[in-house]
């Protein structure tokens, strides 16, 4: 299918826009930015692993119109590089960010946790996200007015839950929907709404090599009975990442199958 001119309306980003997607190279990310793109908007796929992001890019429509990049959300200096390619690329910051980047590990009891164990997760799921989010708001605002954006991060429904053995990742979620409702109260005035999608038990690389035991008990406590696809989730941060979604500023959707209702 070829991109659409600018203006033309059809599914929910209604013209040409650039996004970033920051782990973008499989699972969520790349459905993300299958979806954006398909949709009609530029498509910066970036990620830790450069080939899983040029392996995306190659799946889009108009390959040529989008960009992989490799990025660290971890390190400030990669996400400052990252986003200077993109202003020399596209010449404006990209005004759609999903910020999706994140990582969970096996689990530990509480009071076993290391405190390296615990910190790789949170650095990664919750400094990450701060970086990449304040990196792209801040140059948003500072390349002028009328400032047009919309920044989902990327939660869990067991930062509501909590999950046993996995404080640390539930922790950094729990961050996550903190620091979306802080930035999404300052932010929506200037022109940003910031919103946060949180998803059950989906079907992803990172679930496939979950702790045994991990992924049951919730798959069989969710009212549809399987675990979602990738594009289930993908096609809800599309339309928060829409003008659609305008009137939306600071909300945290659960796609989940149900559970947790």
């Amino acid at each position: 299918m070829g991109r659409r001119e600018e203006g033309e309306v059809e599914g929910t980003v209604r013209r040409v826009r650039e996004s970033c997607v920051t782990g973008g190279g499989s699972g969520i990310g790349r459905a993300i930015c299958q979806v954006l793109a398909r949709d009609g908007a530029d498509v910066v796929v970036a990620d830790l692993n450069l080939q899983s992001a040029n392996d995306t890019v190659s799946m889009l429509p108009g390959p040529g119109s989008h960009l992989a990049l490799a990025l660290d959300v971890r390190d400030k200096t990669s996400v400052d590089s990252v986003l200077a390619t993109i202003i020399n690329k596209y010449q404006q910051p990209p005004s759609l960010l999903a910020n999706n980047a994140g990582i969970s590990s096996q689990g530990a009891p509480h009071i076993h946790m290391t405190e390296e164990f615990f910190m790789n997760i949170v650095n990664t799921n919750l400094k990450g996200m701060f970086l990449v989010s304040q990196a792209v708001c801040k140059s948003l605002l500072d390349h002028g007015s009328p400032v047009c954006g919309a920044v989902v991060n990327m939660g869990s429904i067991n930062s509501k839950t909590g999950l046993v053995n996995h404080c640390h990742y539930t922790a950094s979620k729990a961050g996550i929907v903190a620091l979306t409702k802080s930035s999404a109260a300052e932010l929506a005035k200037q022109g940003i709404r910031v919103n946060c999608v949180l998803p059950g038990a989906i079907k992803t690389p990172l679930n496939a090599n979950a702790s045994p035991g991990y992924l049951e008990p919730q798959i069989a406590a969710t009212p549809l009975g399987r675990m979602g696809e990738p594009e289930e989730v993908a096609e809800v941060v599309a339309f928060l990442l829409s003008e659609k979604s305008s009137y939306m500023v600071g909300s945290c959707v659960e796609v989940t199958g149900g559970f947790c209702m």
